[in-house]
């Protein structure tokens, strides 16, 4: 071969990986966005509460509602539109989302807002299902966990600067603008999903029925989705309830509240790189420890949290070990699918985005009991446990797997 035809070769592996960045970009840009959505009313909950007329424990199904509504619209959407191509789901997914989050904005009521959250969750779950499968065929098998990490750092970016930035605009402009502001980053999503993703996807196979009851069947993949939801759901009974948390235990004023999510967020997007990285060779191995530490965390933080200073250290630890997993559950989905169902890869990763919204939704519904019954300063520790759960059942798939 010619210099001259090798380095037109080397132009264009260039070429590629640079416009596969650019795709990458704009899964992360939605993501952002559906992120931002999913965990603003965590530092809206006490405003949104009051100006609702409604108890803090029913402010929170706005958080488990969408869970619910992400972990139903998952797997069926993905089942529904398997046929569909992958660029034109994307942009139609957009669309539902920014929707739902215009008639959040224009509601006038609980139940108006409850049922735009859900709506807004259809596009949710096949997002995050679609997009993981997306990001991971436009990268090398050895660097799939990494590009799954790259687009769910939309998702991390969010609660680093979208969610103190929607908590700040409800605070100070209302909640509705808050929605309204998201509903933009809709828009900004599609555009970037428009120009920057490929039209030459390589599409997975459409799957059969008789597929998809094979993962059900399969108790391993099973396992991976009760992981799923244990492990990441289990930081969800504190952090649904973090700012009244901060604000009747710690004696935080409202308006720190924004910036202490701030300083969360960071944490969220450090763990989520890190997690991305040590999960790209042995995911299981990985997600072990990292649960070992955040239930952990999780106990030290019923003791930590009436202290400011000490509050704040631990919180941060709680926010690198909460999403760091985030890469290594859904690679290990997409791992198992692809050793044991093949043709369902897609409808396996849906229901991995299912089980982090069951995760969600038992989480803050847990928290729910607990703020009415035994009270606020107790979340924390009995998320701890859930986590201790997604231990066991890690330790028991690497035995399986060995």
């Amino acid at each position: 071969m010619s210099s001259q035809s090798q380095g037109v070769g080397k132009a264009s592996i260039q070429t590629k990986e640079n416009g596969n960045t650019f795709a990458l970009l704009a899964l992360a840009i939605s993501a952002f966005g559906i992120g931002t959505t999913e965990f603003v009313p965590v530092g809206l909950l006490s405003s949104l509460a009051g100006d609702l007329s409604i108890s803090i424990t029913l402010a929170g199904l706005l958080i488990s509602g969408y869970a619910v509504g992400v972990a139903v619209g998952a797997p069926v959407l993905t089942a529904l539109t398997s046929r569909m191509g992958r660029k034109h789901l994307l942009m139609a997914l957009m669309i539902i989302f920014i929707i739902g989050n215009s008639i959040a904005a224009l509601s006038s009521s609980f139940g108006i807002l409850l049922a735009a959250r859900v709506i807004t969750a259809f596009s949710h779950g096949i997002f995050f299902s679609i997009g993981s499968t997306i990001a991971a065929s436009l990268v090398p098998e050895n660097k799939r966990a990494s590009a799954i990490a790259f687009m769910f750092t939309g998702l991390t970016v969010a609660t680093v600067t979208g969610v103190p930035l929607g908590t700040f605009i409800g605070q100070h402009f209302g909640w509705r603008a808050t929605f309204a502001g998201v509903a933009l980053l809709g828009v900004i999503g599609i555009i970037a999903s428009a120009l920057l993703v490929p039209k030459d996807l390589e599409e997975a196979p459409p799957s059969k029925f008789s597929d998809q009851m094979k993962i059900l069947k399969n108790s391993k993949i099973i396992l991976a989705f009760l992981i799923t939801a244990l492990g990441y759901g289990g930081t969800f009974v504190a952090f649904t309830y973090l700012a009244p948390l901060l604000e009747d235990i710690t004696g935080f004023a409202p308006s720190l509240v924004s910036v202490i999510l701030l300083v969360y967020g960071v944490a969220v997007a450090i763990g989520n790189t890190v997690g991305g990285k040590l999960s790209n060779r042995n995911p299981l191995k990985a997600l072990f420890w990292m649960f070992v530490f955040q239930a952990v965390v999780l106990i030290v933080l019923t003791f930590a949290i009436p202290f400011k200073a000490v509050s704040l250290i631990v919180l941060f630890l709680m926010g690198l070990f909460a999403f760091m997993n985030v890469p290594a559950l859904q690679i290990l989905v997409v791992q198992l699918a692809e050793k044991y169902v093949p043709s369902a890869v897609n409808v396996a990763s849906a229901l991995n985005i299912a089980a982090f919204n069951v995760g969600i939704a038992i989480g803050s519904f847990v928290g729910g009991l607990i703020v009415d019954s035994i009270g606020l300063i107790h979340t924390p520790w009995i998320g701890g446990i859930m986590v201790i759960g997604a231990v066991l059942f890690t330790a028991l798939l690497r035995r399986m797997e060995s």
